[in-house]
């Protein structure tokens, strides 16, 4: 059962207890994410991810990474589009240590000018990691021509000119803005031993939120269809193609989950069969679904050798033209559905997945926790009309695509 407790501050701690494990898994999500910067700000969020792990006024990076060693615990973090998350993973008799490691963290980074400046260095290998990579840099390039006028458009780590200009101050003023205690989230889920939510709610509970605060503003994007090509010497050509689709919170979530999984979300979807089990086009062919709080995309990517580019187009055409005329089988549907209850309840098998799950319906759905049973009931309830509005919806819209590759 999922408990919600909310601090006399407005931080919400959410607990589920599972007897039956040994660990804990806890993480601290903060509704800061890379769509809330300001354009000189690109980056600074995922920057501070990195820096929460780069010292305290008490612990150096090497001793909070000696700690969870010590202990054989996991800790680490992620960035996305609107927000962030820490979290560890240890067994339940450490769970103390490892809430004190992470407010020690939250609270009271160093953010030294020296640390600053070698994660400077990191963050920018990782920049060019991605830009090297061409099938992460054909979706970063999608969604700048998507979105070219927002910064959901711009890339999470942000860009070399961005980077260079953060500093102690630019990351205190953001996380004074952002990290307030109506925008964070603190989730554990596992053997959650006797006083450990009371010690959570001792470190959490009383920080204030700051005069600079600011509350998240949506500005609802509009999507801009189109495409950019960049040549690159590759061997292959690599190609996104993307829809607008709908936000995270559309009553059809779920059936737009079960229809990517039937064009392009699995080894049996329509895209697969067609594109690389029949005809040998590509290697990689798949789909997936994008949701944020106000809009959401579906996106196909592909690569494969520049002469088989326009082919491998055209069947991408073809596959998506016939499911517009023709619809998905009533086969298909009921696969979908039962592989989507499959992934639903095998994933929840961790603590890890337990706390994530968690975390995220109080912080992105507005604390409405449902039970297994209840989501399973839902996957039931899709349609074939839910998938044909859909369908509808979606795949008649003009795609925005992008295409990396060598002339």
């Amino acid at each position: 059962m999922v408990t919600v407790t909310t601090c006399k501050n407005g931080v919400r701690i959410v607990s589920e207890q599972i007897d039956h494990v040994r660990s804990l898994s806890v993480g601290i999500w903060v509704n800061a994410g890379s769509r809330y910067e300001l354009p000189e700000e690109n980056g600074i969020t995922h920057f501070i991810e990195h820096m929460l792990f780069k010292g305290t006024k008490t612990r150096s990076a090497r001793q909070i990474a000696e700690e969870f060693d010590r202990i054989g615990g996991e800790i680490n973090a992620f960035t996305s589009k609107e927000n962030t998350c820490y979290y560890a993973k240890v067994l339940d008799h450490h769970g103390e240590l490892a809430i004190d490691i992470l407010a020690d963290m939250f609270f009271n980074s160093a953010f030294l000018p020296e640390e600053i400046e070698r994660e400077r260095g990191v963050v920018l290998e990782e920049i060019y990691m991605s830009e090297d990579a061409p099938d992460d840099d054909v979706h970063e390039i999608l969604w700048s021509t998507m979105y070219p006028d927002d910064a959901l458009g711009r890339p999470i780590l942000g860009t070399a000119q961005t980077l260079a200009k953060f500093d102690a101050e630019m990351i205190r003023r953001y996380m004074a803005k952002h990290y307030t205690p109506q925008n964070v989230v603190i989730s554990l889920a596992g053997n959650i031993e006797a006083g450990l939510l009371e010690k959570v709610e001792e470190l959490f509970g009383s920080f204030e939120a700051s005069p600079l605060a600011e509350e998240a503003v949506l500005t609802y994007p509009k999507f801009h269809a189109g495409e950019i090509v960049k040549i690159r010497d590759t061997e292959q050509a690599h190609i996104a193609i993307s829809f607008p689709a709908i936000n995270v919170k559309d009553p059809n979530m779920y059936s737009f989950i079960a229809l990517n999984n039937i064009i392009g979300g699995n080894m049996s979807s329509r895209l697969f069969q067609e594109v690389r089990e029949e005809r040998g086009l590509a290697y990689s062919v798949f789909s997936y679904q994008s949701c944020y709080a106000d809009v959401g995309t579906f996106t196909i990517y592909a690569s494969t050798s520049k002469q088989n580019l326009d082919t491998l187009q055209h069947q991408i055409d073809k596959t998506l033209f016939e499911l517009v005329t023709g619809g998905v089988t009533e086969e298909e549907l009921e696969n979908a559905k039962e592989q989507l209850k499959g992934s639903f309840v095998l994933g929840l098998e961790g603590t890890e997945s337990h706390m994530n799950r968690n975390g995220v319906n109080e912080l992105v759905h507005q604390g409405v926790h449902r039970s297994v049973d209840e989501i399973l009931q839902r996957i039931d309830a899709i349609s074939m009309e839910s998938i044909d509005v859909l369908i509808e919806q979606i795949l008649k819209a003009e795609p925005a695509i992008a295409i990396i590759g060598p002339k």
